[in-house]
C-alpha cells in the first residue's frame, strides 16, 4: 500500500500540482527518487533519512521508491523534503492519510528535523487555492508570503514533530495572518527623495515625464554628474503598487527565493545588475529556466549604470523584453514566460574619458574613440529608449544653495494624475501608460495639428529618426500633454519631446 502527499512545482510564476507517492517494496534498505527530480531533490533522501531518525520516528528497513507525479515535469528544489518525510511516515501509519489529503506540504528538512525556508511559497499557495485545498503546511519563514493569498490558511510549521503533531491534531498551530493595508502604508515612506538632488531642473523635468508615462530613459553626462542619484529616486515618483502588482511582482520574487521573510514586494522594485552580468543572468535562464533581472524589475526600475560597458550580446537581448514586455524562454522539455513589464533606466559618459562637452574640463577623447564607444549601443536599442537626456556637471551655486528643492512627493501627485488619465483613456485594456500604445492607439490618442505635424517632419529630416524613433517622440508628447491635463497634443509638446532624443543628433 502506498501514501500519497500533495505538494507542488514552479513552473514559471505559476506552480503545478506534484503528487509525492511513497511505497514500500521488498529489497534492500534503499530510497530511489523517480519523476524528472533535480540535483537537489535526488539529495534529499539523505536529508530525510536524518531528519526522520533524529525526530523520534523509524526508517523502515526496505526499499522506499518516492514518485513525483507528474513525471514529465521536472522536479527542482528542497522544497520536498517535508512532504517525502510526511508520506513515508503516513506509509506506517504514523499519519492520518485522509488529513494530509487537506494540505499542500512544502518545505526543506534539517539533519536534525527542523523545518527550513524554500522558494515559491507565494505560487504554490496560490496553486493550493486554484485546486480547492483548505491550506498549506509550509515553513514559518515562509508563512507570511503565503498568508497574502485570500481563501487558505497559512500553517507555518519549525520541525517534523510539529508537523506530525499537527497532522495527529495534538498540536494546535494558528494559522499566518497578514494586514495588507498596513504593509502597503509602509511602503509609502522612502529613504531617498528627489529633494535631496541639487539643480539639474530639465533631468528632474524629463524623468517626470519618464515616470508619467512609463518610458524608457538614458541619461548621458560626465562622472559625477548625479545619474546614479536620479535614478534611485525615480521610484519614489511611481504610482504606488496596486494589489495586482504587488502580488505578480511578489511571485517572480518567490520563485527566485528573494522575498527574505516578507509577505509582500509592496514597494516598486529597483534593479541595478553590474554590467558583467550575462544575458541569462539579465533575462533569465538556466536548465530549468528561472527569471533573469528583466523580470525582478517587473512593474519597476531597471537601471544599467555605465551602458556601454555591458557587453553588446547581452544589452542586444533587451531588445524584444523592452519591445513585448515579457520574456518566452524555450527549452527542449517547457517553455516558460515571465513577465518584464519594467521602466530602463541607464547611465553612460557621453565618451570614453567622460567630459565631452564639459565647460570645465577638456575631453582627450579623439572622434573615432567617440564613435566607438558609442557603437557599443546598437541603433536599434537606442530606437527603444523614448528619452535621451544629457546630464551636466552640477555648479557651485546649486549645490550650495540652502533651499530645499521639490521633494519627490509633489512630483508623484503630478505622475498620479497623469496617469489616472492614461488609465482612463485605455480602461479596460492591458495598457497601464502611454509606453505600451500600439499604432492604432498612436494613430487614435496622438493626433497633430499642422503645427505640430511640419515641427515633427522638420526634426525628422534634420535628426535623421527613423520609423520607431518617430512614434517614441509621438508618445512622449502624449505624456506631456497629459502632465498638463490636455486632451490635443501641441507643437510645444512636439518640441519638447524632440529634445529628449539627443543621442539621435550628429556627434559635435
Amino acid at each position: 500500500m502506498s501514501s500519497r502527499v500533495l505538494s507542488g512545482a514552479v513552473y514559471g510564476i505559476d506552480a503545478l500540482l506534484v503528487e509525492v507517492e511513497v511505497e514500500f517494496l521488498p529489497g534492500l534498505p534503499r530510497l530511489d527518487i523517480v519523476g524528472l527530480a533535480e540535483g537537489p531533490v535526488r539529495e534529499s533522501k539523505e536529508r530525510v533519512r536524518a531528519a526522520v531518525k533524529n525526530s523520534g520516528f523509524r526508517v523502515p528497513g526496505a526499499r522506499i521508491v518516492i514518485n513525483l507525479a507528474p513525471a514529465d515535469v521536472k522536479k527542482d528544489g528542497s522544497a520536498y523534503d517535508l512532504p517525502i518525510a510526511l508520506g513515508i511516515l503516513a506509509n506506517q501509519e504514523v499519519l492520518p492519510k485522509e488529513r494530509l489529503g487537506q494540505y499542500m506540504v512544502l518545505g526543506e528538512l534539517s539533519l536534525d528535523g527542523r523545518v527550513k525556508r524554500v522558494r515559491g511559497a507565494l505560487p504554490i499557495a496560490a496553486a493550493a487555492r486554484r485546486y480547492g485545498f483548505r491550506g498549506v503546511l509550509l515553513p514559518a519563514e515562509n508563512a507570511a508570503e503565503a498568508a497574502v493569498v485570500d481563501g487558505i490558511q497559512a500553517i507555518p510549521v519549525t520541525s517534523l514533530v510539529e508537523t506530525v503533531g499537527f497532522l495527529l491534531g495534538h498540536v494546535s498551530i494558528d494559522p499566518v495572518r497578514v494586514d495588507l493595508d498596513a504593509l502597503f502604508r509602509e511602503a509609502q515612506t522612502h529613504e531617498v527623495d528627489f529633494s535631496e538632488v541639487r539643480g539639474q531642473l530639465h533631468v528632474k523635468r524629463a524623468l517626470e515625464v519618464a515616470a508619467a508615462g512609463g518610458h524608457n530613459v538614458l541619461m548621458v553626462g560626465p562622472p559625477g554628474s548625479g545619474k546614479t542619484m536620479l535614478a534611485k529616486r525615480i521610484p519614489t515618483i511611481l504610482p504606488p503598487l496596486t494589489l495586482g502588482e504587488a502580488l505578480e511582482t511578489s511571485r517572480v520574487h518567490s520563485v527566485v527565493g528573494f522575498m527574505d521573510g516578507r509577505a509582500l514586494i509592496t514597494t516598486r522594485p529597483f534593479r541595478s545588475p553590474h554590467h558583467t552580468i550575462s544575458d541569462a543572468g539579465l533575462i533569465g535562464g538556466g536548465s530549468i529556466p528561472k527569471p533573469g533581472e528583466v523580470s525582478l524589475a517587473h512593474n519597476g526600475v531597471l537601471f544599467l549604470d555605465e551602458l556601454p560597458e555591458f557587453r553588446k550580446n547581452v544589452l542586444e537581448v533587451l531588445r524584444q523584453p523592452l519591445e513585448e514586455q515579457r520574456i518566452t524562454i524555450s527549452r527542449a522539455l517547457a517553455s516558460i514566460t515571465y513577465p518584464a513589464r519594467c521602466m530602463l533606466v541607464a547611465a553612460m559618459n557621453p565618451c570614453p574619458c567622460g567630459f565631452l562637452g564639459d565647460p570645465q574640463k577638456e575631453c582627450t577623447c579623439s572622434p573615432l574613440q567617440i564613435e566607438r564607444y558609442r557603437s557599443r549601443i546598437s541603433g536599434p536599442l537606442l530606437d527603444r529608449i523614448d528619452i535621451h537626456i544629457e546630464v551636466p556637471a552640477v555648479q557651485f551655486r546649486d549645490l550650495a544653495r540652502s533651499q530645499p528643492a521639490e521633494p519627490s512627493a509633489a512630483i508623484r501627485a503630478r505622475v498620479d494624475r497623469a496617469r489616472a488619465r492614461q488609465l482612463e483613456r485605455f480602461h479596460g485594456r492591458k495598457i497601464y501608460c502611454n509606453a505600451q500604445m500600439g499604432s492604432r492607439d498612436l494613430a487614435r490618442f496622438c493626433r497633430l495639428d499642422s503645427q505640430g505635424e511640419q515641427l515633427l517632419e522638420t526634426a525628422m529630416l534634420r535628426l535623421g529618426l527613423s520609423a520607431r524613433a518617430y512614434t517614441r517622440v509621438l508618445k512622449v508628447a502624449r505624456t506631456i500633454a497629459d502632465l498638463e491635463g490636455l486632451d490635443a497634443i501641441q507643437a510645444s509638446h512636439i518640441a519638447e519631446a524632440v529634445q529628449y532624443r539627443s543621442l539621435d543628433r550628429p556627434v559635435a
